[in-house]
């Protein structure tokens, strides 16, 4: 059977968190819009999708929705040069682009889930704009390397209701490699091999609304993902290459490191 077309998925992404812990930095912009390399880190989450052929996205908003409305509202604008004239009757002044930036085949769907809602809740409510499609889904502040295509195509040959992308954590303390006590290796963050965790990038078919719920309190990775494992409707995509999520100050710098050196995951 030949995988679906990636233009006819749409790509949902949580963007409504406040990122209490990167506060340095979410003050005044929810945390998808920090930026990495110049650009908000959604934005390279989407140009990654993009390239595996994704155009269709769905945005959870929450906290700071205006933040990201006007990005995508003003995408032109921002990314170029305009010229604008004023009416001096008092009529409404219309910009001219001077220089038209290359804008990406996207169709974006802003949508307010609710600044106080957890992601299961998120999910829920942008039901209706799924269409009863498969659809892709991950988090608004992660950047990996994982083949998408492989990843659809692994979903699609198990025929479950889900899948999630397990990725091995990058370490919060550098790693000493022994003999006896002498040091012979040293890595200040390096990736655990041993354990996985939820890295985000979901495949999930329509059935996916029936174990979340629409309250603020329905967090996605407990009871439901739960209530799916149980049911034997979960299966994990293992991903052992680059995975960084941005959840602190330090995250973010190891991600504008990573992009001055080439960007793992930037592929256009």
């Amino acid at each position: 059977m030949p995988s679906a077309d990636p233009r006819d998925i749409p790509v949902v992404i949580l963007c409504g968190g406040m990122g209490t812990r990167l506060r340095e930095e979410t003050g005044l912009v929810p945390k998808p819009m920090v930026t990495v390399g110049g650009q908000p880190i959604l934005w390279h989450i989407m140009r990654y999708y993009s390239t595996f052929g994704f155009s269709r996205f769905i945005l959870c908003l929450g906290y700071r929705s205006d933040v990201i409305k006007n990005f995508f509202l003003n995408y032109q604008y921002l990314e170029g040069s305009f010229s604008i004239a004023f009416n001096s009757v008092g009529g409404h002044a219309q910009p001219v682009l001077n220089d038209v930036p290359s804008t990406p085949p996207w169709t974006v769907s802003c949508i307010d889930t609710g600044e106080g809602a957890m992601t299961g809740a998120r999910v829920k409510r942008i039901e209706r704009f799924v269409e009863g499609k498969r659809f892709m889904l991950t988090y608004g502040d992660g950047l990996c390397n994982v083949d998408l295509q492989a990843l659809l195509d692994f979903h699609e040959d198990h025929g479950k209701i889900a899948t999630v992308t397990g990725v091995h954590p990058p370490s919060r303390f550098g790693s000493l490699s022994l003999s006896g006590n002498a040091v012979e290796r040293f890595a200040e963050k390096s990736q655990t091999q041993s354990d996985f965790i939820n890295g985000g990038y979901f495949v999930c078919e329509p059935e996916i609304f029936d174990f979340v719920y629409d309250s603020d309190a329905c967090v996605f990775e407990q009871e439901p993902l739960s209530a799916l494992a149980d049911k034997g409707e979960l299966r994990a995509y293992l991903h052992n290459d680059y995975w960084q999520c941005m959840d602190t100050v330090r995250d973010r710098e190891l991600l504008e490191e990573a992009w001055t050196h080439g960007a793992p995951w930037k592929r256009w």
